[in-house]
This record gives C-alpha cells, structure tokens and sequence, in this order.
C-alpha cells in the first residue's frame, strides 16, 4: 500500500471520531451563520423600533449561540487524538518497515535520515492532519456558513462582494505548486542535515584523529546554509500568497462599505441588514479567510510536500511470498556473489559452502569485510547478484516468509530487547512455552542470575534497565527457547565476557541444529568444527588447524590474538554430544 493510500485508510479507519467532529462542526458553525441574522434582528426589530429590550434578547441570544459554538469547539480537541494518533502509528510503522528494506541502507553508521523521517515528517503529517482537522475544517466551515447567512439577508448585497472573494481563492491556489517545490526542496534539506550531523557526530572520534574537522563542520555548515535558504525561499512565497487570499478579505468589505449605503437609501436593504452584512464580513470571513490562507500556505503544503517525501522513502512493492517447502535445515550455498552496488567490488564472490544439522561453523575476518552481509545473504533478507543459497533443498528466498522466519534465526550486535516483562521478551518466538521451558532457555545462556535479580520472568524491562551484555543474554535465551533449527550469531556475544561466550555457544552447539558464528574473539573459531576466513578476493575454509597450515590471513589473526588465546588442547576440538 502507497503512503497516500495508508494515510486515507487510516483516516477512513477513525469514521467514528469523524462523525463525532463532523456533529461538532455543526455546533461550530452555528455563531457564523447566524450572526449577522441575529444582528439583523436586534437591530430592526428592536434598537431601530424604540424596542431595546427586543434587541437586548436578540444580542442574548448571539451571545447563547456563541458559548454553544465554543462548546462545539472545545468538542473538537477532546476528539482530536483519537483521529490521529492511530494514523501517526500506521506512519511509522510504514517508515520503518521502508528503513529494514532499504536496498542500500548507509553501512557502519545510524540512519540519520530516517530518524528525520520519523522525528520530522512523520511528525509534520500527525501536524499537519489535526491542524487540518481544526483550522482548516472549522475556517471552511465559518466561510461557507456565512456566505450562506449573508446570502438569507441581503443577497444582493452577497453577490457583489463573493465576487473578489472566489477569484483571490482561484489566484492563490494556481500559486500552490510553486509554493510546494519550495517546501519539499525544505523538506529535503532538513533530512540532509540530519544525515551530515548523524554522520558527523558518530563518526568524531575518527574525524578528530584524522584531523578533519575543518572539513566536517564546512559539510555541516553548507547544509545548515541550504536549509536556511530553502526556508527563507518558502516565508517569501508564503508571504506574497497571504497578500493575495488577505486582499480577498479586505476588497469584499471595502465594496459593502462603499454600496450598502445606497442600497439602505434606495430601500434595498433594511440598516439592520446592512449592519449584518458587515458582521458577516467583518467578524466572521475575513478572519476566516486570513486564517485559511494561513493554513494552506503551511499546514496544507507540508503535510503534501511530507506525504509524498514518505511515500519515497516508505512505499514499496510487496514482495510475493515464497511457497517452497524446505526439506529440513541443511544450507547449500552455491557460487554466491553479493556486492553493494553495481560498481562495488563484491564482499562475497563466488561462494561454495554446505552446512549439516549439528555442526558449529565460525566466520572470521577483519571488520567490513562482509561477515554481517553473508548473514543476510544466509537468512534470505538480502538477495545475492549470482549464486544462490538453498535451504532444505529449495531457495531460501522461495520458502514462506512465515516459515523462514521460523527455521532461522539470527541475533546481531545489538541486541532487541522491548519494554515489556521478561518472559514477553524471552517468550518471544515461542508463544506456547511453558515458563519451565523459558527458565531452562534462560539458565542454558548462563542469563538465569540476571533473571533472578531483576525478579523472575514477571518483572518488567524499561529503558535503560539493562547494559549491552545483558541485553544479548535476553536475546540469546528468546532464540534458544525458539524453534529455530539454524542460529546465526553475529557477534551476538560481542558484550560478554569470554567465559560466558563460551557457555552460550556450548549451549547452542548441544541444542542441535546449524550454529553459525561469526565471531568477536578468535576463541569462536577454534571452538568450531569448521571456519569460514573471509578476506576480501580470498576465502579459505576448513578446520582451524588446516587454515592455520594453509591460510595466511588466518594465521595472522591468531597470532595477533595469541596473547589472549588459551593454550588450545583437546577441548577445544571435541564436539560436545548431540
């Protein structure tokens, strides 16, 4: 579904809370109808006929009408939220399923540019929509009515001064586009902003030792510049659309001004009339038509200019799914050939591999060398230029999503851990465990004395509540008390210390299944029973004895851990029972 699409289906979605302003739109309206005919009436049939307490119960009445229309009013923001709260919800949800199936997310850094999707756009639609549904509605709804009270009272009158009114409405929405490429150029360099200051800032400790500062705060300096400038350019435009809708304001009531009082002379209208005329106009249109202008120089054009920025970033084709059936967990990788980009050099080229039930495989090499990417390739969220990857026999990207997601599992660096209670966390992917099969989960990763001192698995995770190697026990024990028949662990243990990475990775070697690594410390590797040496052109594989005969890279990369390496012995190599 488009942005454009999710955006009516979930306005469409809040009918009830529609109708409910749509009868306080009603209440609203009343003062502005009914104004100028109640002016009408203190005026004619009381003040002007020697009766003032006639005209003292018409102007009570005026004033009765307008604390119902205040009323209406205050209905109106009471309501407010359950319009569009659920709509900024589904936004969200739409960009960030958008940033996790990015073809080219930015690698080794935040995406600051979907954070501005969020934290700005998101939020100018969310905005932009209540501002529409209180301004815009209720200025639309004062004009027309009264127009259409001007009209019951003086409709000669009414046909002279609607007359500049449309054409300025005409004028000023002919010079919207203009105002619109304005606001997305403003829209864009807000998000570029972002991405530079994200960048910057993640990446200091690196600029400050390679003494490129200069040239980051001049990057820093010529966006901020771009966007101040893009949104000058829009206040200028916004301005001159104003004059145009308030000129459409102000030439109605002069022109009243200059004819009612032929028309009261001549006996068209009554002085009554006239005066209410001039309420209609004075009190009620002009205001509203101020504000209209107001509103769809910025609130309208945003929240377009926003929509169709996220339906960029947002929209995307739905995959089919998959209907392959897997027979087993057995992965056959044949010639893989993944690279990022059509001129990128390829980080996996031309990769044979077979994995088999129970066996622990380790994958090393220097950092960026594509360790995280040949697990996307290995769970199907990436899909290679040549080679494919088949799980069970079949292509793991032809199996159901549903069922992929089952059969594999994957824990990265970070690890996701929600607000929640322990057992929503660790019960996860296993719905239907038994909290006996959740503390079994837990005390098999070594994370049941975290466990116990936050309270057992009722008590509640906040924000904050855990550090970064807690938050990867959580993580390890979910995916152990899943189904899952294929673990992958990318650098899931990163935050541990080596004896509890040891214990979570026995523990998952003696659960069965397919137990790829890709490891922090080398110790992985010799605990496996084959390695995977990653290393730009050249991959090597095999055991960690034959890599050390005939892998160079290997070779240096333990021997520049070799000073925290145990002393390997038998250990090391026995597979624990299956």
């Amino acid at each position: 579904m488009s942005v454009w699409g999710l955006y009516r289906s979930a306005l469409a979605g809040q009918w009830r809370g529609g109708l409910v302003l749509l009868a306080c739109s009603v209440l609203e309206s009343a003062p502005a109808f009914l104004s100028g005919r109640l002016v009408e009436l203190a005026v004619d049939e009381g003040f002007a006929a020697d009766r003032p307490g006639t005209g003292l119960r018409w102007l009570a009445v005026f004033g009765l009408v307008a604390v119902i229309g205040a009323f209406g009013s205050r209905l109106v923001w009471h309501q407010l939220g359950k319009v569009v709260e659920p709509l900024r919800d589904a936004l969200v949800t739409a960009v960030v399923r958008g940033v996790l199936h990015d073809p080219a997310p930015p690698r080794n850094q935040p995406d600051a540019s979907g954070v501005a999707r969020i934290t700005q756009h998101v939020e100018v639609v969310r905005d932009a929509t209540a501002g529409l549904l209180v301004q815009a509605r209720g200025m639309i709804v004062t004009t027309v009515a009264a127009l259409a009270g001007l009209f019951t009272i003086a409709g000669s009158l009414a046909l002279i001064v609607a007359i500049p009114v449309v054409v300025s409405v005409v004028v000023f929405a002919c010079l919207l586009p203009s105002l619109a490429r304005r606001q997305r150029a403003l829209a864009l360099a807000d998000e570029r902003t972002a991405e530079v200051a994200g960048a910057s800032l993640s990446g200091m400790r690196d600029i400050v030792a390679c003494g490129a500062e200069p040239l980051a705060a001049l990057e820093l300096y010529d966006a901020i510049d771009t966007q101040a400038k893009a949104a000058v350019r829009v206040a200028r435009s916004g301005a001159a659309r104003t004059v145009v809708i308030a000129t459409g304001g102000f030439v109605p009531l002069l022109l009243a001004l200059l004819v009612a009082p032929g028309m009261v002379s001549g006996g068209v209208l009554t002085a009554g009339a006239a005066l209410g005329a001039l309420v209609y106009l004075a009190t009620t249109m002009q205001p509203a038509l101020r504000g209209l202008a107001s509103t769809a120089s910025t609130v309208v054009l945003r929240l377009i200019v926003a929509l169709r920025r996220l339906a960029e970033t947002a929209e995307a084709e739905p995959e089919p799914d998959g209907t392959a059936e897997p027979a087993g967990t057995a992965i056959y990788v044949r010639d893989l050939t993944f690279s990022w980009g059509a001129a990128a050099e390829p980080v996996v080229r031309g990769l044979d591999l077979h994995l088999r039930p129970g066996e622990r495989f380790a994958v090393v090499g220097p950092s960026g060398i594509g360790k995280s990417t040949l697990a996307g390739l290995l769970t199907g969220m990436l899909e290679p230029q040549a080679g494919r990857v088949l799980l069970g026999g079949v292509p793991v990207r032809e199996v159901p999503a549903a069922v992929r997601h089952r059969m594999i599992a994957l824990i990265p660096q970070e690890a996701y851990v929600f607000a929640g209670s322990v057992r929503d966390n660790v019960g996860l992917f296993a719905r239907t465990a038994m909290d006996a099969e959740l503390w079994a989960a837990v005390t098999a990763v070594g994370a049941e004395p975290l466990v116990t001192r936050l309270g057992g698995l009722d008590s509640e995770i906040g924000h904050g509540t855990l550090s970064a190697g807690e938050a990867q026990l959580i993580a390890l024990a979910r995916v152990y008390a899943s189904d899952a028949g294929v673990v992958i662990l990318d650098e899931a243990t990163s935050h541990l210390d080596p004896p509890a990475e040891a214990r979570a990775e026995r523990a998952f070697a003696e659960r069965g299944g397919i137990l790829v690594v890709i490891a922090h410390r080398l110790t992985s590797a010799l605990r496996a029973d084959r390695v995977l040496v990653m290393d730009g052109k050249e991959t090597a594989l095999g055991t960690h004895l034959e890599l050390m005969d005939r892998s160079t890279r290997y070779a240096q990369l333990m021997h520049a851990w070799a000073p925290r390496l145990p002393q390997p012995s038998a250990q090391f190599f026995q597979r624990a029972p299956e």
